[in-house]
């Protein structure tokens, strides 16, 4: 049985760049966005726990997050978890309901987001490199064990690096659209 497996390849490629625009969904372009309090956890009940296991997180308007606590003894635990989590988002408690003005960002905080958008591309080109090293291991490892033939390998480390200039292909263009959401706003 051979150990080499397209589906896998593609399936750990793909989860790279899956998990690379859910980090790139974090970055604070100015525009309110849910994903933006992903980080955030309070301590409720004894425990850290995410905000969304507390609160319902909404964005009622372009520039504004609304957390909905659910129970109202934690809305202080949510209040301290947001400022610790060093947003730079400023809240503003109205009975269960937290309100979060988005700011304005400055220029210097627009480049280093965007810089930080462009790491992020990079671990995730990195991640799916890891990926296609893997594969080309393993077709070695079938050649060698005489499962395929050289042509066989060779045919299939083709197949390998097309899937790896698709996915990085895929971040790439992800990480470009992130660039100039957050420098021309």
């Amino acid at each position: 049985m051979a150990k080499y497996d397209k589906a896998d390849i593609e399936r750990r490629m793909q989860g790279a760049v899956e998990s690379f625009k859910g980090d790139l969904s974090g970055l604070r372009t100015g525009r309110a966005n849910v994903a933006l309090l992903d980080p955030v956890v309070a301590e409720v009940y004894g425990a850290m726990m995410p905000l969304n296991q507390v609160a319902t997180v909404s964005a009622p308007e372009p520039r504004m997050l609304s957390v909905q606590v659910w129970d109202k003894s934690n809305i202080s635990a949510v209040e301290k978890g947001i400022a610790k989590a060093g947003l730079g988002l400023n809240p503003m408690t109205d009975g269960q309901t937290i309100r979060l003005p988005i700011p304005d960002l400055t220029e210097d905080r627009r480049k280093e987001l965007a810089k930080l958008a462009g790491s992020y591309a990079e671990k995730a080109r990195i991640a799916i490199r890891n990926v296609r090293r893997d594969g080309m291991e393993s077709l070695k490892e079938d050649e060698k064990k005489k499962e395929i033939s050289e042509d066989e390998r060779k045919r299939l480390e083709d197949d390998v690096q097309k899937l790896t200039d698709k996915y990085v292909a895929e971040a790439d263009a992800a990480a470009e659209a992130k660039e100039a959401e957050i420098l021309t706003q």
